[in-house]
């Protein structure tokens, strides 16, 4: 589980592809960062543009994780190559302050950079989202845009806008990713969640309060 904070911006040092057991179609992934000045344990997480993948090999400053094909094809992690720039976070501790808020690190789609307009100091940055994905995206709600934690200023049928203050311009890749370029989106689970505990019990017209006072909900 992650928070959203980027805690380093690291540099793609190697890709290659892998094979385990005659099979192909996964990718290792040589991250340099000073995250990796600490030794991370084998089989550890580390969300890497939002996704949370497991390290395989460690040495002083660098980190190697492997992306499965799922993730390769369902990411922009299967576009990255040598010297992009990305936004790294480890894992949250028990204990820990979350100052963002709950990120898993499973990316629900890859959407699009429509728009950017700069507001005073802030960036404003619209992206383009599929549709079945936006009625998780409410105003003043949570997303995760490649790893980052932001706000939802407003959203309509075709996509959202999110504001970045200076410090997130500088400390993240988002505000340098041009008009058109692909970023990985993952909404807020606890949507998804209730979503899912509420669809059994919903009334052929549509949920009601009444059915929601049965099932404790009001």
């Amino acid at each position: 589980m992650f928070t959203g904070l980027i805690e380093d911006v690291g540099r793609v040092a190697a890709v290659a592809d892998k094979v385990s057991a005659g099979e192909t179609g996964a990718r290792a992934l040589t991250i340099a960062t000073r995250l990796a000045d600490e030794e991370m344990a084998l089989g550890a997480s580390l969300a890497v543009e939002g996704v949370c993948l497991t390290v395989v090999e460690w040495r002083k400053g660098q980190v190697v994780l492997v992306a499965a094909p799922e993730t390769l094809a369902r990411t922009t992690i299967g576009a990255l190559s040598v010297g992009d720039a990305v936004n790294l976070e480890r894992p949250l501790r028990l204990g820990d302050r979350l100052g963002g808020h709950l990120v898993a690190g499973h990316v629900d789609a890859v959407g699009r950079v429509a728009a950017r307009r700069a507001r005073g100091e802030a960036l404003d940055v619209t992206v383009s989202a599929p549709p079945d994905l936006l009625r998780y995206v409410v105003e003043k709600g949570s997303i995760a845009i490649d790893g980052i934690s932001l706000t939802v200023n407003a959203v309509d049928g075709s996509g959202f806008t999110v504001s970045l203050i200076p410090h997130t311009q500088q400390a993240t890749t988002l505000a340098k990713r041009p008009v058109g370029a692909g970023v990985n989106l993952e909404v807020d689970l606890i949507g998804k969640y209730v979503e899912k505990l509420v669809a059994p019990h919903r009334a052929p017209g549509g949920l009601t309060l009444e059915k929601l006072r049965e099932n404790g909900f009001a």
